[in-house]
């Protein structure tokens, strides 16, 4: 499928120290503003996936920022990221992460046609999380999931994300925290 991209890496985590974390029904989803850039995304040692774009290529430079969700659970005894949705500035997108499969496919939303890339992806945790999970390989933990337990949790996590996106960062400091964090991974 074309407006999928594949990486040959699995996902920049997220950084803790920035992230708003909200548990239930099995999972944990994180709200974090990022930012994204090429020092960033180099600064990075990123465990490798089976995809067909060597590690992070693109047009151009890359810097770009807003609020990102992640969606942790547990699977094979570990706690993993399986879906991202970076509500980005210049470039929103989501990813599907499949450890199992070593699968890193990000796709690209169209702010046009979509609406609101974070108002789309609150409505994806809303009304498409378990097929979201099972697209990424998550089948046995969307098994386990307690949606009446995230949806209650769902207005939290959104004014948590709105509050971020109109906060004022500073952006300086953030970089240089995602830079020493990309040094020490």
């Amino acid at each position: 499928m074309s407006h999928i991209t594949r990486y040959s890496l699995m996902p920049i985590p997220p950084l803790e120290a920035h992230t708003h974390w909200f548990e239930a029904g099995g999972l944990k989803i994180g709200v974090e503003y990022r930012l994204l850039t090429d020092a960033i995304a180099a600064a990075v040692e990123l465990e490798s996936a089976n995809g067909d774009v060597p590690g992070v290529e693109t047009d151009g430079p890359v810097d770009d920022r807003g609020v990102s969700l992640h969606v942790f659970g547990r699977q094979d005894g570990e706690e993993r990221e399986f879906l991202r949705f970076d509500c980005f500035q210049e470039d929103p997108h989501y990813h599907y992460v499949s450890w199992r499969a070593k699968s890193n496919e990000m796709i690209h939303l169209d702010p046009i046609a979509d609406g609101d890339p974070l108002a789309w992806a609150l409505d994806r945790l809303r009304s498409r999380l378990l097929p979201m999970l099972i697209r990424a390989g998550a089948a046995d933990v969307a098994k386990q999931v307690d949606v009446p337990a995230v949806d209650a949790l769902l207005p939290r996590i959104a004014e948590t994300a709105f509050r971020l996106r109109f906060a004022q960062h500073d952006e300086l400091a953030l970089h240089a925290e995602a830079l020493r964090a990309g040094a020490r991974r």
